[in-house]
């Protein structure tokens, strides 16, 4: 599946490792000097990543369905709480029209073979202003107008 990240198309060959995997194998794993990605699943918790968070390069956050919604929660959660300053990549079921939601949520990255660059960039700038704080750092309507 294509990759999209920073309005492109990019290749990655980075193996990646699921939660059960990482923690399992962490001390292997991190000795290692190389790039690593753990995906998570929307059951999975995230809080067994917080230790890790500083060495890790990628997180994959899996959605299986397009009306599963945890995937957004787990984005907020490792930006906004816990700080996660990495790639934050959406994989699995990745529709057009979730692209300007789950990157307001936190992702930067997505992984979809249902959208195209094109489409992508165009659903990034569907809409210019926001009433509501996200984890993507932009400002929202009513931040602005309380600032004048």
């Amino acid at each position: 599946m294509p990759l999209i990240r920073n309005g492109e198309v990019v290749e990655d060959k980075a193996p990646s490792h699921t939660l059960a995997e990482f923690i399992e194998n962490a001390a292997e794993i991190l000795a290692g000097n190389t790039a690593i990605t753990v995906r998570l699943s929307p059951e999975d918790d995230p809080h067994a990543l917080e230790q890790y968070l500083d060495r890790l390069t990628v997180i994959e956050v899996d959605f299986p369905k397009y009306t599963d919604g945890r995937g957004y929660s787990l984005a907020q959660l490792l930006r906004r709480r816990f700080g996660y300053t990495g790639e934050l990549r959406a994989v699995g079921h990745v529709l057009r029209d979730q692209l300007l939601y789950m990157h307001r949520s936190g992702f930067d990255a997505f992984e979809t073979s249902r959208a195209d660059l094109p489409s992508v960039l165009d659903a990034m700038g569907e809409y210019s202003s926001y009433y509501q704080p996200a984890a993507d750092g932009a400002r929202h309507v009513f931040a602005a107008r309380h600032s004048k």
